[in-house]
This record gives structure tokens, sequence and C-alpha cells, in this order.
């Protein structure tokens, strides 16, 4: 006998960093699996370690991190862990990254400028990954930068099913802060029946980031209930002026949705005194109590994570959680 057969057999393993571990663990619970034990410690000088505790020779491993501050030590842990991966004979490594860091500078605005969100993927790549699982993109083209598979998962259909749950009844106007959101604006009339479009002109100076100036609104949205959506809020400066501009051309309510909530500095008090009657984000990112006010809902995105890893282990489709529009 020249050979020997074996039974071919798959062994999920799921693994997570230490910026979210509450997202992970609701992942795992939706997948009825356990996350790997490990250890994983930075020493005085911020060096990361990390170590797991089981074997993981021949495993499918899904290693879940959320790229939130301090955003650098998130995706170096996160790297560690896919060559650790790598290094212990995984079979098969999927970096999870709900929010993929660095995804605004995917392009050169001017020259000698880095475009950082590809220097993200080339860096997976070179650690081990064989693909990634990440959530709404700032923009599609991103999933390109990776040399391999990307399943490219939508928050849209949680979003929307909450606001059409508790407003059932509401005239509503999708409103992109951007040029750059119409089509995701369109998308989302269309879940919500319909509804008229509508955004946001604005200006901004690249050479000061995290600052627009909301001009005027395009669209009809008079005594609509205006549903401004979003990939990310980090500092919320652009979305608060954004509502400002809505109610002052007569929207009869603002309603702020958004994938990420990024956060930064500011942004709690911006969108608590904005005047939205409701800020919705998924916990992609962590969002802990001090940064949380009375009209904020943080939606709960382990589901589709959990479906999404499912199909991957599967080798399922991806593409059928979204009715084949993703």
């Amino acid at each position: 006998m020249s050979a020997i057969a074996g039974t071919p057999k798959k062994n999920m393993m799921l693994f997570s960093g230490r910026a979210h571990p509450e997202l992970a663990e609701h992942v795992a619970k939706e997948l009825d699996v356990t996350v790997t034990p490990q250890s994983a410690y930075s020493f005085a000088n911020g060096e990361i370690f990390c170590r797991f505790e089981e074997s993981v020779r021949g495993s499918d491993a899904f290693v879940i991190q959320a790229h939130s501050a301090p955003i650098n030590d998130a995706i170096m842990e996160q790297l560690i862990m896919v060559d650790a991966l790598k290094r212990g004979s995984a079979k098969r490594i999927t970096a999870v990254m709900p929010f993929w860091g660095y995804a605004r500078q995917d392009k050169k605005h001017r020259g000698r400028e880095p475009i950082s969100a590809r220097l993200v993927a080339d860096m997976f790549k070179t650690a081990g990954a064989d693909r990634i699982l990440t959530l709404d993109l700032h923009t599609s083209q991103i999933q390109g930068f990776f040399d391999g598979p990307v399943d490219h998962l939508f928050a849209l259909p949680v979003l929307a099913q909450h606001i059409k749950s508790t407003r059932p009844t509401d005239n509503f106007a999708v409103v992109s802060p951007d040029s750059g959101r119409v089509r995701l604006a369109e998308r989302w009339a269309e879940t919500l029946g319909g509804t008229p479009l509508a955004f946001i002109h604005k200006t901004r100076d690249p050479l000061k980031p995290n600052e627009a100036v909301a001009n005027r609104v395009v669209g009809e949205i008079e005594g609509r209930c205006c549903v401004v959506i979003d990939d990310m809020i980090d500092t919320g400066g652009t979305v608060a002026k954004a509502v400002e501009v809505l109610l002052k051309e007569g929207a009869s309510d603002v309603i702020v949705a958004a994938t990420h909530g990024v956060l930064s500095g500011p942004a709690t008090e911006r969108l608590a005194n904005c005047g939205a009657s409701e800020v919705i984000f998924t916990d992609s990112l962590p969002i802990p109590a001090e940064k949380r006010f009375d009209s904020m809902t943080v939606l709960p995105i382990a589901p589709l994570l959990a479906e999404a890893i499912h199909q991957v282990f599967e080798d399922g489709s991806v593409t059928s959680l979204f009715d084949g529009n993703a």
C-alpha cells in the first residue's frame, strides 16, 4: 500500500483579541462554541505577546478583533495572533475584523500620501491570513486590496429592521451625509419601502481631518422623518451639522444610523445634543458606558457575524445572507 487513507474532518476554532472580547463571546454563543483560551499580555515597552493554550493544528481558525482605540495595538495584536496560528499549523486562517482599521485612507488625495488601508491588507496577507471577513467597509474597493477572499457583510438589514419595527408608520426620507453614500442610501430606501432620497452637500478641507461643512440639502425632506445613514461616526461633527441642517429645512424628525461607533473626542456630547431623536449603532466596536446617552441604541451584530462564519466554515454562501445582493 503506497498511501494512507484518512477521513476528512473540519474543526472550527474561534479566537479573540483583547480589544472587544464581549463581541467574540456573543459570536461564540451564537455558534455554540467556546473562545479558545490564550495567554496574551503586553510587556512594559508595549510589545504584545500571545500563546494559545490548545493545539490549533489543522483547524479552521477565525480570529476576531475590533480595531478600536488604541487602533495600532489592536491591529498589531491581531497580526501576532494570525502569525501564531500560521506557525501552529492552522489549516485556514480567517481574520474577522468587523471594522477595518485605516479604511478611510483608501486612496491618495494628494501626492506623497500613503494608502494605509492597502498596507493593512498587505500586513495580514504576510502574517498568514487566508481570508478576511469584515463589515461595512468605508469603500467597497478595499476588498480588492487583499490578495485572497474577502467576505464583506452589511449591517443595513439589522439597522433597517430596528427602525421599521420601532417606527412602522413614519413618513421616511433616507439622507446620505454626502454624495459618496448615495448608492448605499438607495439600498436603504429600497429596504424601507421605496422612500425618497436626499443628500447633504458638504465641503471638506483635506488639510483639516474630521472637519466638514454641511451646506444644504439636495432632495425633498420637508415634513418627513429623515434617516441619516453612514458607515462610521468618529468625532460626530459632520452628522451633528447634517441633523441641524435637516431640521432647519423642515424635517419632522431625524434618526441617525451608522454601523461603527468610533466616537472619538467630543462625539458623545455632539450626538447627544444634535437634535436627533435616536442615534443607532451596532456593537462592531466597543462603546463603553461613559460614551452612551439616553437616545443611543446599540444593536447586536454577533448573530450576523456568527452566521457568516458558519457559512465560511461550511463552504456555503455568504452572499445568500443578503438575498444575493452582497
